[in-house]
């Protein structure tokens, strides 16, 4: 499967914990080579991608595995459990199919859903749907994740495409891979975005505070290379509708890199967007922000368009969707705002 497709194990309980105190006699050794020493079944791969996720910690503070211990030194580390494999419940839930052949199908995701079942989420997911209502979809390197090659998060809403045979997916996974697909999503952002149109680069990996998030990080520290280009639609003075082009498909990519520029989306609680961040916290503008709340109980985020090669044709297949109806009322509610106050126009 292509790097979209990284476990999102969003949980504590998802990890193995491991903690030594380095000894005093101890001589300067590669702390993945001290790790294997010292844990049992597992492989060096497997701790040296852990360093490159950010799992090992050394005094605190992340290390490579190259790092060399020092006697007194607090090493930590977090591996996460395989997937397993679970039963797949076909389940009729609707599907909201723009397109359909015999090789893909692409579809326009609600907001709400899960894409496939995992941790506490074993049924009700995309894939429950999609079993349902396709037989014999192709399965994938991951468990539970049948014809998926690529996902959006459960909040986010908009345009997806599900292989529905072994070559599909691996012509798909591998446009995914190699980054020839184009996705475009709209996205409501706090504050004025200063530039028209920019890009933000920054390794996307797990927050070290809180492995239910993520975090953006130095080029060549850890985590995961990640690109997104960002253009502005429109401005709302105190919000800003902005379209963002992926380069990388990494977990909460748009989310974090738009909070590391200072502009959080709008209603995203994972990264402090639910409450007001730009603007004066009088009654009547905490009110109305309240109000767009209620609207849109989600991060305002929408994978507007895809487009990707026909692994069977290979014609360029581009596909579009609206924005949904929760995200348009708010955006209706910006216009109204903005048009009866001076101090935002």
């Amino acid at each position: 499967m292509s790097a979209e497709e990284d476990l999102q194990e969003h949980q504590e309980g998802l990890f193995e914990h491991y903690k030594f105190t380095v000894d005093v006699g101890q001589e300067a050794l590669r702390v993945d080579k001290f790790l294997m020493a010292r844990i049992p079944n597992t492989t060096r791969n497997k701790i040296q991608n852990a360093a490159i996720e950010g799992y090992i910690i050394v005094n605190k503070k992340t290390v490579k595995s190259n790092y060399k211990v020092k006697p007194l030194d607090e090493v930590s580390l977090e591996l996460p459990y395989p997937p397993t494999e679970i039963e797949l419940i076909p389940e009729d839930i609707p599907l909201d199919i723009i397109y359909e052949d015999d090789d893909v199908l692409v579809l326009n995701k609600q907001a709400g859903l899960v894409v496939h079942p995992g941790y506490g989420n074993f049924t009700g997911t995309l894939v429950n749907g999609l079993i349902y209502h396709f037989e014999n979809l192709p399965k994938t390197d991951v468990p539970n994740r049948p014809g998926l090659v690529h996902r959006l998060d459960k909040n986010t809403t908009g345009i997806m495409v599900v292989a529905k045979t072994e070559h599909a997916l691996s012509h798909l996974g591998k446009q995914f891979y190699d980054r020839t697909t184009e996705r475009r999503y709209n996205a409501l952002v706090w504050g004025d975005v200063k530039e028209e149109e920019g890009t933000i680069t920054g390794n996307v990996g797990r927050s070290l505070k809180n492995r239910k998030v993520m975090d953006v990080f130095p080029e060549e520290d850890y985590g995961k290379h990640a690109v997104t280009h960002y253009k502005v639609l429109k401005r709302y003075g105190y919000v800003t509708l902005i379209e963002c082009k992926l380069e990388t498909g990494r977990t909460h990519q748009i989310r974090i890199h738009m909070k590391h520029i200072g502009h959080t989306l709008f209603n995203d609680d994972s990264y402090g967007g639910d409450r007001i961040l730009k603007g004066t916290s009088f009654s009547k503008y905490k009110q109305f922000v309240n109000n767009c709340f209620k609207l849109l109980p989600r991060q305002a985020l929408h994978a507007k368009s895809l487009g990707f090669e026909h692994p069977k044709t290979g014609k360029w297949l581009q596909f579009n969707s609206e924005l949904p109806d929760d995200l348009q009322a708010v955006l209706a509610k910006w216009d109204i705002y903005v048009a009866n106050r001076e101090d935002v126009r």
